[in-house]
């Protein structure tokens, strides 16, 4: 009889019934776990909390190596765009063997030039020609020259406006690009949250289903206390030791889900998939009201998706005026000077020069195709900005609802919680007393589990909608102080 009063006791001890702690748990064997399995739980675990693993990510994340490194030969493309209007220089030289019927030569030619690209469109070039001829019956042969351009366009490439343009949308790719990169960083620590709290998730509904799992076979030896007592009909064990297979097989199940958890977080972070990863993150949940129009106002200073798209329609506007550039009649100022000598023979001798240059195009219409292609580009850009906007707008609100709906649910499954927990030792009370049966308990049991991962899940679900949030509002770099080493 003692020893019937102390399982009793055990079975309605309210540390058995703990709600979800979020804090791993090793499984016992008088739970009916393996011994194998016993011996996987009680082996070295690395422990890993929630910032570790999202700087495991920022430092090892292959998307972000990727995006790092596609950044070098993106900053390398803004330095060839402003290296438009710097002095370009070349050196031409050739060296020749020839031979025919009078004689045998060696010519040598020397030909370096440069020329520059001014904000306005002037085009200077500047050029220098040396060469020397060696003949075996005619002798040596010098000859130099230089030669001074300079082209200022009227009308077509004419202006800052025109000329600047390519180095104007190298810069706004540039800035593209590093909201790219700020935009795959944040998705990715969105992504290593996530990925974290289902670690989390399946580390507690392993617990879960253990404690279950140990309150079942619990039963079955207060039912047996209870049936050579007297006290309950023999035929009344089945119901428990069912329970007992069925929590069994969930607890298989919670063991798979938390290797492919485990397994899903590894490869996130770059890792070795042997590594035995333990999550020790406690989260607490802590209710954030957001207004929906700050928060709208944010999304559209800091969210990279919608400041690309704001780019991307600047850069259409360039593209349709350079395109009507195009259309325009090419007249340009011509103004140079030139120099050439022979040696032996002529003196040095300049001359300079001073005109217009007048080109048109007649029948082309490839300049025109490229109006057109610019203009439909600018129009379906304008269109893409308008669902870009209202697609912000959708993520901003849906996101503030949906953190306000989690938190409702989050606070509803924590009182469900704590009713189950109550109600379920009542009904272990009665059954002490044989004023209860063992289905009542069993259903309560079940009752108890259930609202234990319901509350589990609301507490991850409103952890993770506010991650969420975060991404569509642009401030998840800003929520971890991360700063992008570019």
């Amino acid at each position: 009889m003692t020893e019937l009063r102390g399982l009793l006791l055990l079975l309605v001890c309210p540390a058995l019934l703990a709600g979800p702690s979020l804090a791993p748990s090793q499984p016992s064997q008088g739970a009916g776990v393996s011994a194998r399995a016993y011996r996987a739980a009680q082996a070295p675990q690395v422990e890993l909390a929630l910032a570790d693993a999202v700087a495991l990510a920022l430092r090892d994340n292959r998307a972000i190596r990727s995006a790092y490194l596609e950044r070098i030969a993106q900053k390398f493309e803004l330095r060839v765009a402003g290296d438009r209007f710097a002095p370009q220089l070349a050196l031409k030289a050739r060296y020749l063997g020839n031979r025919n019927r009078q004689d045998r030569y060696r010519q040598a030619d020397l030909t370096p030039a440069a020329s520059l690209l001014t904000p306005y469109g002037t085009r200077l070039s500047l050029d220098w020609a040396y060469g020397h001829t060696r003949a075996d019956d005619a002798g040596p042969r010098y000859r130099d020259g230089a030669n001074l351009l300079v082209i200022q366009p009227l009308l077509r490439g004419a202006g800052p406006a025109i000329a600047g343009a390519p180095l104007l949308q190298a810069q706004l790719s540039e800035q593209a690009n590093r909201l790219a990169l700020k935009d795959t960083v944040a998705q990715t620590i969105t992504q290593t949250i996530g990925l974290y709290r289902e670690l989390l998730r399946a580390q507690e509904q392993l617990r879960i289903a253990t404690d279950a799992l140990q309150r079942s076979n619990q039963l079955v030896e207060v039912n047996r206390s209870l049936i050579a007592a007297g006290r309950m009909p023999a035929f009344d064990i089945v119901q428990a030791q069912a329970q007992v297979a069925s929590q069994e097989l969930a607890l298989e199940d919670s063991r798979n889900r938390l290797h492919a958890s485990r397994l899903a977080l590894l490869q996130a972070l770059a890792l070795d998939l042997a590594t035995p990863l333990l999550a020790t993150e406690r989260p607490q949940a802590q209710h954030v009201q957001v207004d929906v129009g700050q928060a709208l106002q944010q999304a559209k200073a800091l969210q990279p998706g919608y400041l690309m798209q704001l780019i991307a329609e600047q850069q259409a506007h360039i593209g349709v005026r350079l395109a009507r550039d195009e259309q325009r009649w090419d007249l340009s100022l011509l103004a140079g000077a030139s120099q050439a000598r022979e040696r032996p023979g002529s003196q040095r001798d300049w001359e300079q020069y001073v005109g217009l240059e007048l080109e048109i195009p007649i029948g082309d219409l490839s300049r025109r195709q490229a109006l057109v292609r610019a203009e439909v580009s600018l129009a379906t850009q304008q269109e893409r900005m308008a669902e870009s906007l209202q697609q912000l707008q959708r993520q901003v609100t849906d996101g503030v609802r949906e953190t306000e709906v989690r938190w409702r649910q989050l606070e509803i499954a924590g009182r469900a919680l704590a009713l189950s927990r109550r109600k379920l030792e009542i009904e272990q009370e009665k059954l002490a007393l044989g004023r209860s049966s063992n289905f009542q308990v069993l259903s309560f049991e079940g009752d108890l589990r259930d609202a234990q991962s319901v509350q589990l899940d609301a507490l991850i679900g409103y952890l993770n909608a506010q991650a969420e949030l975060d991404l569509a509002l642009g401030t998840t770099l800003d929520s971890w102080e991360v700063a992008l080493n570019d």
